[in-house]
């Protein structure tokens, strides 16, 4: 028989739940309910952020550790005659991943189901078939027959879709599958890691954030960093896993269990020098598993967070993770454990002291 403990049940919640940008809210109150016992105050940004803050020390430095809400997901901006949706990705897509998959349909009235579709390649030439289809030529079908009928079921433009996928325990329950883990993966480390301070002294002011808007270029990490002007950034989130067939190691080298993964550049940030050095030496003197990764392409809340007010410290610490930007990606309970021990460990030695040597090395 399976496994199955508290954080399970939490990573289960957190990512069952549904959160395209700009419309967070539901998974906004997973995290709200499993933050709130573990801070002093919960408030939210005017753009939706949701901001735990945990005393250790009055005036102390602020350390910002943010996970973001959102998903990848869609839009619907037109239903057409014959009761089809055409949408807008919201967050990054390779069309190849999504035909035939189920979705979610936010309305007025309730969840509708849906799956998407396109022109079948029966009717293809043979020429065509070669090609992948584009993404504005495909549709979503909810079983509707006219504009109308969609529109009794609740359909409108400018209604969330959501992928659809069930949190799965695997054979081997050390592995994870789900959709959402991007990046329902950071918020729950922000989670656990104030409630394991709750057993610990530690110096500073400690924010655990879950942002809005991350995959529509990192604007919840805008609002919420300025709210809370942070001496210390930490952005965290899934990162690639290079252990699946084709891959190579000058492509990608991190695996699976192997532990966390410390950033060393994106497209958003060049990591900060000093900072990624305090980490490293924290998890070597704790004996915490960790690899390093880059990403010539895309990014993390910390592109961000760096850029607050006159410069904020930051680094990415991700999760790596098979099959991001899809309707099921698949991570380690190991990586995440040594995750959340790496920050507690972080954040205990993130005296003004520390801080201030961090900022200027």
């Amino acid at each position: 028989m399976a496994t199955w403990d508290d954080t399970l049940t939490m990573l289960k919640e957190l990512t069952d739940a549904k959160g395209v940008p700009g419309n967070e809210g539901e998974a906004r109150e997973v995290m709200k309910r499993y933050l709130s016992p573990y801070t002093d105050e919960v408030t939210t940004d005017q753009l939706g952020s949701l901001i735990g803050r945990k005393v250790g020390r009055e005036n102390g430095p602020k350390v910002m550790i943010a996970g973001h809400l959102d998903e990848v997901g869609f839009m619907v901006t037109r239903i057409d005659d014959n009761g089809f949706l055409y949408f807008q990705p919201l967050g990054g897509w390779w069309n190849q991943v999504m035909l035939a998959q189920r979705v979610t349909i936010m309305t007025t009235k309730g969840d509708l189901t849906g799956v998407i579709g396109s022109k079948p390649p029966h009717v293809l030439s043979p020429e065509a078939r070669k090609k992948p289809i584009e993404i504005k030529d495909m549709f979503i079908d909810i079983g509707a027959s006219s504009r109308e009928e969609a529109q009794e079921f609740g359909v409108m433009p400018g209604d969330s879709i959501v992928p659809y996928f069930e949190f799965t325990q695997m054979p081997n329950e050390k592995m994870l599958l789900a959709k959402a883990w991007d990046n329902r993966i950071g918020c729950a480390v922000a989670i656990d890691v104030l409630k394991e301070l709750q057993q610990e002294e530690h110096p500073n002011v400690v924010y655990g954030v879950g942002t809005v808007q991350e995959e529509v270029r990192l604007r919840g990490a805008k609002t919420s960093s300025q709210k809370i002007a942070p001496d210390i950034g930490f952005a965290v989130d899934v990162g690639i896993a290079g252990d699946t067939p084709g891959i190579s190691n000058k492509d990608a080298d991190s695996k699976l269990g192997d532990g966390p993964q410390i950033i060393l550049y994106d497209a958003s940030m060049v990591s900060h020098k000093g900072l990624r050095d305090y980490v490293v030496q924290v998890a070597e003197k704790h004996n915490i598993p960790f690899q390093y990764a880059s990403l010539a392409g895309g990014g993390t809340d910390g592109g961000s967070i760096h850029l607050t007010n006159d410069g904020v410290p930051t680094l990415s610490i991700t999760i790596p993770t098979r099959y991001i930007h899809t309707h099921a990606a698949m991570l380690h309970r190991d990586d995440y454990d040594h995750t959340v021990k790496l920050f507690v460990e972080i954040i205990k030695g993130l005296d003004e002291e520390t801080v201030q040597t961090i900022t200027y090395d």
